[in-house]
């Protein structure tokens, strides 16, 4: 008995399914939601995980502007921005942040828990991230992912 492994064609001509997944983020830890996302965006929460595939689903986040951190990283932590020019280095508090564009704050924590390869670039544009609670994906009728 031979071992079956996903292919790229197996996914884009549509043999492996993708399905959408939807996150309220209201009231629940920013890093602790990030894991989940990030094991569903590689796919690793599906029998058919391959590790050089991208077998992963869609995953839309809403209420992003309403999570929670858990210290003072709320006023602690720092992002950081460099332009790559002398005297170019920005910073933000998670707070002013979060306020600015809830997008960013997502991104970098979900693309921390990523590899840091091709793929991985790959499979954080299926993460979609909106500050309210409505967001454009019905048509696709994504289910509530359970944390």
């Amino acid at each position: 008995m031979s071992t079956w492994v996903a292919r790229k064609e197996d996914v884009n001509d549509g043999t492996i399914p993708r399905d959408w997944w939807v996150v309220d983020a209201e009231g629940l830890t920013l890093g602790r939601v990030a894991t989940r996302v990030a094991m569903v965006l590689r796919g690793r929460h599906k029998a058919i995980y391959t590790p050089h595939v991208d077998v992963g689903d869609f995953v839309v986040i809403v209420n992003a502007d309403k999570v929670v951190v858990t210290g003072n990283k709320r006023l602690d932590k720092k992002y950081y921005n460099y332009s790559g020019y002398p005297g170019g280095l920005r910073s933000w508090t998670f707070d002013e942040l979060i306020q600015k564009d809830p997008k960013r704050v997502w991104e970098h924590a979900v693309r921390g828990m990523l590899p840091k390869n091709r793929l991985a670039r790959k499979q954080i544009t299926k993460l979609k991230v909106y500050a309210g609670a409505e967001h454009p994906h019905t048509a696709q009728q994504p289910q509530p992912l359970a944390l």
